[in-house]
């Protein structure tokens, strides 16, 4: 069987990309053969796709982190054919054969079925990007954010991550904070959900200090830095800042003070690597009393154009979600 997919190849002038024809002998082993219908662009992708080592070794490369799709052939017990089912992390488009593609072969221990309350289209809307939001807000929850904590700070708002955490603490009744670069999007932030909007360089005042005054009962951090730390030594005591991305930069000026005078919490998340019991507890909440209208966030995005939003993700000036409908 042929079918399309997105190649990044390594040339002596660079990395190129294209549209391939291919067969579904040239994939992985894996116990299930799925026929992806929609994945997601997220900024490891963009990083896959200009050959970043730390991501992708291997050339050429489908990237793809996220896929959602109906099972072909299953070898699994778990999973018959004709389940829709939902693939974020693990080694998908890293060192795997990603989700810009018709097809692909995973284990079956990487993929959870779809929830209800869920369509493969509404959760590439989400995605890793949407996930990793839900991620940051259950574990700030799991050690003691409620709404009345105080006002949420959410760093890189515009972006996938951000996005999606503004609508969903907005959903459970936060207020919330939105940090972004991009000031003319601030009205689409509001109606997201966020009570207020600032800018980066707001977020940085004072990021030569050892302590700033108590503001934030809670923070999702999508972009790292100096950010992360100004956001961090701004919690209320006893509070957590949950910390994703490293955008602006994976270091910071940092400080013991904030940990042993105010009693904080840095909570590292990661979705990739997170066990699938664990993500499918996730799925089932997006899916049931998380379940999210994200279709403002959605930017619809075909094979032609991918390569176009990848260099846009790649430039900081991608907002909200890029969906690659296959």
């Amino acid at each position: 069987m042929k079918f399309k997919a997105f190649r990044v190849a390594k040339t002596d002038s660079g990395f190129e990309r294209s549209i391939i024809e291919r067969s579904e002998s040239d994939l992985p082993e894996g116990e299930l053969l799925i026929s992806v219908k929609y994945s997601s662009l997220n900024f490891k992708d963009g990083l896959s796709a200009a050959g970043n080592p730390g991501v992708t070794r291997n050339y050429p490369h489908t990237p793809g982190i996220d896929a959602s799709g109906i099972v072909l052939d299953s070898s699994h017990p778990d999973f018959d054919n004709g389940d829709e089912v939902i693939v974020i992390g693990f080694d998908l488009g890293m060192g795997t054969p990603g989700g810009f593609s018709e097809r692909i072969r995973v284990p079956a221990n990487w993929a959870v079925k779809c929830p209800l309350g869920l369509t493969l289209h509404s959760s590439m809307v989400i995605g890793t990007a949407g996930f990793t939001a839900a991620e940051c807000i259950q574990k700030l929850e799991t050690a003691g954010m409620s709404n009345t904590s105080g006002p949420v700070l959410v760093t890189g708002a515009s972006g996938g991550v951000g996005s999606v955490a503004v609508k969903l603490l907005s959903l459970l009744g936060y207020e919330i904070i939105a940090v972004t670069g991009k000031p003319d999007k601030a009205d689409w932030l509001k109606g997201l959900g966020a009570t207020h909007v600032i800018t980066r360089e707001e977020a940085l005042e004072g990021a030569n200090k050892p302590m700033l005054p108590e503001k934030w009962g809670g923070v999702v951090d999508t972009v790292g830095g100096d950010i992360l730390f100004n956001g961090l030594k701004s919690l209320r005591y006893g509070c957590s800042l949950a910390a994703c991305g490293l955008v602006a930069s994976p270091s910071f000026n940092a400080s013991v003070l904030p940990f042993i005078l105010r009693n904080v919490n840095l909570l590292g998340v990661d979705s990739v690597q997170l066990p699938i019991q664990e993500k499918e507890v996730i799925w089932r909440k997006l899916g049931g009393e998380w379940l999210m209208d994200l279709s403002a966030l959605e930017e619809v995005l075909t094979f032609d154009q991918l390569s176009g939003a990848i260099d846009r993700i790649l430039a900081g000036k991608m907002v909200g979600r890029g969906v690659l409908h296959l």
